[in-house]
């Protein structure tokens, strides 16, 4: 450590001017990003000033902490702090050009801040109740912040939440970096541009794909701009439609795509790149992930189709498209609906909400627990029950015929069992709270509210049913949500750790 990081980090045991000057940092690249609904905003000749003064502002606080801060080296316990801060700046940014433009529906600063948080955290929870009555630039500015943070969580995933000892299924790749952060500057370059890339090139592609389908005629429904904000949307699996009523709004075509790219954005993007890029597609059959991943979507759509024909809710192909798409939709976190599944079954709503607790892929831009933790967690459990049987048994763990340590796999427990506490306790604090206020809230509702939030899902049931709202919970509710938005899109230990007192300690 130089001489100038232990006169700025003092008595603390981070350097925390460092860890600010590279959050403004990012802030400043960030705020370039005002500038495309901007341009959309002029060619629909509507007000443009909002979003450039959302980016100055933005721009400015980013210079003022990169120039008050220091240019050392910044590691761990720094890349902890960065990660944690610059969730929450970008979701301040995202929520000035919804205050700046006077838009009714948002000019509660706590609404305007949990659509943004809902956006860069790829949720897709909304507070919305007239999606349509939003001017077309602010609709998609709010597509783009799904967007922005998707492409950040892939760099967060794949680059930096492994040098943190806390990435989901990298930190048991045996190629994963050590666990410095050997200044995040420089070293999430080449990772950012590989994964990035691929990102764009996928966005690209279906963007292509569902402006094909809407010139052909397939689904006349589908305009260049819908199909443009909704491939935001799918990509980062985020549930933000153009549209109130979600995908029910397009025909059959669109909703097959779409379900494809939810698969898709919801698989790992290394192991995509090692498969597309690197010529191996044999990696999608080996990676043991990526099986789970693909037999629980056929599960779970099984059981779905079961009960919607058995119930005489849907019959031939629209059964099997309703319950693909929603069972996809909800397991990748990208909360898009088909139909109001809202109206379905008891069934099916168990079945929808412990599909939330799966989530895809991880190093995706899915949400909550994630397949591998899932299948860390069995193969712990069946050594367990071996070793009660055979005591003297010495076994251990593998994913991938790769041996995994005891410190992941206590980091994985140590996960679960912190994901499933914030869940009760979110879950918890909402009904209190929708009792103060006289909200008529059933356990469920607040169940599927907690777990879609802090799994970055989106939609849940009752009053925020996929064609419903957030809107009518209270301000502390809705700020309740937006936390658990941000600690589940955070995989939870980045936030955890700044709160205990070895953090800050020398």
């Amino acid at each position: 450590m130089t001489a100038v990081a232990r006169r700025h980090r003092g008595l603390l045991g981070v350097d925390v001017a460092a860890a600010l000057s590279l959050v403004g940092t990012l802030m400043k690249y960030l705020s370039l990003a005002s500038l495309f609904p901007a341009a959309i905003a002029i060619g629909y000749r509507e007000p443009f000033w909002p979003f450039l003064a959302a980016g100055a502002v933005t721009a400015g606080v980013g210079l003022a902490l990169e120039a008050a801060g220091t240019r050392d080296r910044v590691g761990v316990r720094e890349g902890f702090l960065v990660v944690s801060l610059t969730w929450l700046f970008a979701a301040g940014f995202g929520a000035l050009p919804y205050l700046f433009s006077g838009e009714d529906q948002l000019s509660n600063p706590v609404d305007a801040y949990f659509e943004s948080m809902s956006g860069f955290t790829t949720t897709g929870a909304s507070v919305l109740t007239d999606i349509e009555g939003l001017s077309r630039s602010i609709a998609m500015w709010r597509q783009f912040t799904t967007w922005l943070g998707g492409s950040g969580f892939i760099v967060l995933a794949l680059a930096v939440l492994p040098r943190l000892r806390v990435g989901g299924r990298q930190m048991f790749e045996s190629e994963a970096p050590g666990p410095e952060v050997e200044g995040l500057r420089t070293t999430i370059r080449d990772a950012a541009r590989r994964f990035i890339g691929l990102y764009v090139g996928v966005t690209l592609l279906a963007i292509v794909t569902l402006a094909v389908i809407g010139w052909t005629g397939l689904d006349e429904r589908m305009t260049l701009f819908d199909a443009v904000g909704h491939t935001f949307a799918t990509m980062a699996t985020a549930g933000f439609s153009t549209h109130g009523r979600s995908f029910e709004y397009f025909g059959p075509a669109t909703q097959w795509a779409i379900a494809f790219f939810m698969v898709v954005a919801g698989t790992n993007f290394a192991l995509m790149y090692r498969a597309i890029v690197g010529r191996r597609p044999r990696a999608f059959a080996r990676d043991e992930e990526f099986r789970a991943y693909v037999a629980l979507l056929a599960l779970g759509s099984l059981l779905v189709l079961v009960e919607l024909v058995s119930e005489g809710i849907f019959a031939g192909e629209a059964a099997v498209r309703h319950a693909v798409f929603n069972a996809v939709s909800t397991m990748t976190t990208t909360g898009f609906a088909s139909a109001d599944f809202n109206e379905w079954t008891t069934f099916t709503a168990i079945t929808l909400v412990a599909l939330m607790f799966f989530g895809a892929s991880a190093g995706s831009t899915t949400g909550s627990v994630k397949v591998v933790r899932h299948l860390l967690v069995a193969k712990m459990l069946r050594r367990e029950l071996a070793q009660t049987v055979h005591p003297e048994l010495v076994s251990t763990v593998r994913l991938n015929r790769q041996l995994v340590d005891e410190r992941s796999l206590r980091a994985v427990i140590v996960f679960v069992l912190l994901y499933v506490g914030i869940f009760a306790l979110g879950a918890f604090v909402l009904v209190a709270d929708a009792a103060r206020i006289d909200l008529p809230l059933r356990a469920l509702d607040a169940i599927a509210a907690s777990a879609t939030t802090l799994g970055n899902v989106g939609p849940a049931f009752g009053i925020a049913g996929p064609m419903g709202s957030f809107a009518e919970f209270s301000d502390f509710s809705k700020l309740v949500m937006t936390a658990l938005m941000y600690v589940g899109r955070l995989e939870i230990l980045p936030v955890a750790v700044l709160l205990t007192r070895n953090y800050w300690r020398v």
